[in-house]
């Protein structure tokens, strides 16, 4: 911390040192919401800076004790200003320890400090070091304390300015305490800044046939207008190549290619210097390159659910399942069978979701889906729960047997998706069951 405070002041000096003494501020006054932190400091003296920090104590308003401030400044140079400030607040913390008694008492803080600005007033941003001298009351008790902290000046018209300001205030007296004192404020300067007027300077006569403001002595090409960054030779596309060795004279580009643009040989808008593939066709993306198909299968891998597995696009990109597991799986639903009004399974559907299992062990990239049915009888709430519960009675079967539970997904459907007529018992039957889809993406 100390070696970027002498950095910035040295900054600052710099600054001021090379500088015209055309941007002082004007007097004015400034009123601020302030926050005074005793709490932080003295954790800081009694333990580590790196503790407040990594505890996120620093920075927490509760801990603080909010007050109001006014304050007359004025600049004394281009990149320093007098701030002449009286803050006022109510604290239980301004005392040391030994001597706090843990009432809310008036505290009074009067602080002369001057800002060393980074910048000048010209600026809307301006960073600024500040440092001084102050003095408080509180309760029965006068204090000296050093003010010394950072801020940023914020310009929001020639004579309005927002102030930002931290700073930590030191005692000087044994009968005040460490804190931070923190301060945002508005402020307002009465009257003109002082700029000095630019001294003109008479132009000698010399001679320029074209009157572009290259003398002929200089200029190379003295009988057409042009531009003194080209020698007086005319630049009609802008692009910093005198027309006379501009191959693309209406075109701006590049001296690389003697003025021209940089090609874009494929013509997908991507120059040629950026393209991976310049005589094919791509997108930015891809750094001017086709969409890739990593497995070859004519389906870029963008669209490619399977980008790694070759498949039909029919089957977005994915290897197409045989029939055969489909129907092995298909006839398995068939066969699962449960007790009435339960989800639990009834051993004869054993043999059959073991095959189910099987066909996804062998095969680790099928998921499956199992979705639970009910007929109508009965109320809806009470279908809907048993077809849940049916569907994931499936579900934990399987994972039993191995497979893995994100592979598979259970939900229940209830009443709602007969396909049969509720009004026979053969069609209650067929809507009373379980369905397993199987899919490879």
């Amino acid at each position: 911390m100390k070696k970027i405070m002498l950095s910035v002041l040295a900054l600052v000096a710099f600054s001021i040192s090379f500088a015209q003494n055309d941007y002082k501020k004007a007097p004015g006054f400034a009123i601020h919401f302030t926050f005074d932190d005793f709490k932080t400091a003295s954790e800081i003296r009694s333990t580590s800076i790196s503790s407040v920090v990594n505890n996120k104590q620093w920075y927490k308003i509760s801990r603080m004790d909010p007050g109001m401030a006014v304050s007359y400044l004025k600049g004394l140079t281009n990149h320093i200003d007098f701030v002449g400030t009286l803050t006022g607040s109510f604290t239980d913390d301004a005392l040391p320890n030994n001597l706090s008694s843990g009432d809310q008492k008036f505290l009074l803080e009067a602080a002369a400090t001057a800002n060393f600005k980074l910048l000048t007033d010209r600026y809307y941003v301006d960073p600024f070091i500040t440092a001084g001298v102050g003095a408080s009351k509180y309760g029965g008790y006068f204090s000296a304390f050093l003010p010394v902290g950072v801020g940023l000046q914020v310009k929001l018209s020639d004579n309005v300015f927002v102030l930002l300001n931290s700073q930590y205030r030191i005692p000087v007296t044994e009968k005040a305490a460490y804190h931070f004192y923190h301060s945002i404020g508005i402020a307002e300067t009465f009257g003109k800044t002082k700029v000095k007027a630019p001294v003109e300077v008479p132009m000698p006569v010399v001679l320029d046939r074209d009157n572009d403001g290259v003398v002929d002595s200089l200029d190379k090409c003295p009988d057409t207008p042009g531009i003194a960054a080209l020698q007086g030779c005319p630049d009609r596309d802008g692009d910093g190549i005198a027309d006379g060795d501009d191959k693309c004279p209406d075109v701006a580009g590049t001296a690389k290619y003697q003025g021209c643009p940089v090609p874009d040989t494929d013509g997908d808008g991507i120059n040629d210097e950026m393209d991976k593939c310049p005589n094919v066709k791509g997108f930015a993306r891809y750094q001017g390159c086709p969409i890739p198909d990593t497995d070859g299968d004519g389906v870029n891998d963008e669209e490619d659910k399977c980008p790694t597995r070759p498949g039909p696009a029919t089957n977005q990109g994915c290897p197409v399942i045989a029939k055969e597991v489909v129907d092995k799986i298909n006839y398995a639903a068939k066969n699962i069978f449960f007790a009435t009004g339960s989800s639990k399974l009834l051993a004869k559907s054993y043999k059959s979701l073991n095959e189910v299992a099987k066909l996804l062990a062998d095969d680790e990239t099928l998921q499956l889906s199992i979705d639970g049915h009910t007929d109508n009888t009965g109320k809806a709430d009470k279908n809907q729960t048993l077809s849940e519960a049916r569907a994931n009675a499936v579900k934990t079967y399987l994972a039993s047997k191995g497979v893995a539970d994100t592979r598979m997904t259970a939900t229940g459907y209830g009443q709602d998706k007969p396909v049969a007529d509720n009004k026979t018992a053969a069609g209650r039957a067929k809507n009373r069951r379980v369905e397993m889809t199987v899919k490879n993406y």
